[in-house]
């Protein structure tokens, strides 16, 4: 289960293995084109429940599912532990590592307490804004408390994420539609421009930019709001590796035995 730099780093190195076929499942076709070009044999494309992910593993005849979805993607490795459960296969997860957050850094458990916490933040400041760095999906639980007039979004440059800010109500001005991570520079300089008062985001790891942003709001003293990551009880009793060289270890050990 891909979608992450994580995961393409983990398919070219399984497609080394000319033995293992390797069928990678995305939430988009852009990222089922990126698993394709680092060695997936077949892609899969959109959301999938558990009788959904149950079903692929089956009719395929697949033997490890590797869960590299991102560490906010909760759903997915719920259900995807479910579906190996109820397949009877191994389930391995890579979990990207996490990052130490500095002490002057807002740390809150929702995205929806982010909100909150922002709006206090930015107070009666009517020229205040927000810029948000945690993707599309979360913008509906900060605004209930923040007027999306006054979001900046930075989101991938997808239509469906273009379409569902403008839904939202963030004006076509304030979407940066932008794919990668970026220097602390750079943000530096999106945030100088948009005149930005708080930033929110999310504990993404050293992969996901999270320090290059921490960074660049701390040298412009501006406000930092991070939502940490969701704890999944199911996970406890389950392979979860921290790094990439072990996990592949793991995998081809399953099939030298």
């Amino acid at each position: 289960m891909a979608g992450t730099s994580d995961a393409v780093s983990i398919i070219s190195k399984l497609a080394e293995y000319e033995d293992l076929e390797i069928i990678a499942t995305t939430t988009t076709s852009y990222g089922g084109d990126i698993a394709l070009s680092a060695g997936a044999d077949e892609i899969v494309v959109g959301r999938l429940d558990v009788k959904e992910i149950a079903k692929l593993l089956d009719v395929n005849g697949i033997d490890v599912l590797v869960d590299a979805t991102h560490p906010f993607a909760s759903e997915a490795s719920i259900n995807a532990i479910k579906a190996s459960h109820k397949s009877g296969i191994k389930y391995i997860r890579y979990e990207r590592r996490s990052i130490k957050i500095p002490d002057h850094v807002i740390e809150v458990s929702s995205f929806q307490e982010a909100g909150i916490m922002a709006k206090k933040i930015m107070g009666k400041n009517l020229n205040a804004r927000m810029m948000h760095l945690a993707g599309v999906t979360t913008l509906n639980d900060i605004t209930k408390t923040i007027d999306p007039k006054l979001i900046v979004a930075r989101i991938l440059p997808m239509v469906l994420s273009i379409k569902k800010c403008l839904k939202i109500g963030i004006s076509s001005d304030n979407i940066i539609a932008m794919q990668g991570t970026f220097s602390k520079e750079f943000n530096k300089a999106l945030m100088k421009e948009y005149a930005i008062g708080v930033v929110v985001t999310k504990e993404s790891g050293e992969r996901g930019g999270t320090h290059s942003k921490i960074a660049a709001a701390a040298e412009l003293e501006i406000p930092l709001i991070i939502v940490k990551r969701p704890i999944i009880p199911e996970m406890e009793s389950e392979s979860v590796f921290k790094d990439i060289d072990q996990l592949l270890k793991d995998i081809v050990s399953l099939f030298e035995n």
